[in-house]
């Protein structure tokens, strides 16, 4: 199991007190200052779809040129642009040996450790 996020992310942040809380151990790679494998984005576009994965209501998303949001048009243009910009990925995402689990919701979490 590992966690991938961004560390000054409140909902990464609120994930992680959750993990710790019930005694869960998950290493933690940031993202921002780490970076992603370009491998990774594709295995997790193909888990859960590209859409799921590109964060479009952060700043990150709005800062962004008018050109370059017309340009994600396809997998291929929004796992560019979430490499190059790496807070546009949304966050956090837990894989675990099932799979990934985009973002955080306790049920969903609680749900997840009572089958593991």
């Amino acid at each position: 199991m590992k966690l991938y996020g961004i560390a000054h992310c409140s909902t990464v942040k609120q994930c992680r007190a959750w993990l710790a809380d019930r005694g869960r151990e998950a290493p933690f790679h940031d993202y921002a200052k780490q970076g992603v494998d370009p491998q990774r984005l594709r295995n997790w576009a193909a888990q859960v779809g590209w859409e799921i994965r590109l964060n479009r209501k952060g700043t990150t998303w709005r800062k962004l040129s008018e050109a370059e949001p017309a340009r994600v048009t396809t997998a291929d243009a929004a796992l560019r642009l979430m490499q190059q910009k790496p807070s546009l990925i949304k966050r956090p995402v837990l894989e675990t040996g099932q799979g990934i689990v985009v973002g955080f919701d306790p049920e969903t979490y609680s749900r997840l450790f009572a089958q593991m």
